[in-house]
């Protein structure tokens, strides 16, 4: 059965890093797309960076200059850092597997909380 986990999330103050992961259990996760999505309360889920198959990623407004997704295949495992938080990252972060650069596939992760507060 596959699952996704995350970890990682916690709070932090406005400024600071964090550094998300997500595991895959019996899917080997860099072979297909993985995206990080998140959901603030009372806000639709948004894709906020994609890393697919090869390597290629891909950030969405929200996280551009800012975050950073990368993949450990040795670990399989994808890292989402995120450098000079705001109070509007606060969200839960949720990790997708087998989706695309526009949607995501089946896999979902339980999700990880962010909270961004000084």
């Amino acid at each position: 059965q596959v699952q996704i986990v995350e970890s990682g999330g916690g709070s932090v103050q406005p400024g600071g890093s964090l550094r998300l992961s997500c595991t895959g259990s019996q899917v080997i996760i860099s072979l297909y797309t993985v995206g990080w999505y998140r959901q603030a309360p009372g806000k639709q889920r948004e894709l906020v960076a994609a890393i697919r198959a090869g390597g290629e990623t891909k950030y969405y407004d929200s996280a551009k200059g800012r975050f950073t997704v990368s993949e450990d295949h040795v670990k399989n495992t994808v890292y989402l850092q995120m450098d000079n938080l705001k109070s509007e990252d606060t969200a839960v972060y949720y990790c997708n597997v087998g989706g695309s650069f526009y949607g995501p596939g089946v896999y979902w992760g339980q999700g990880t909380q962010v909270t961004v507060s000084s």
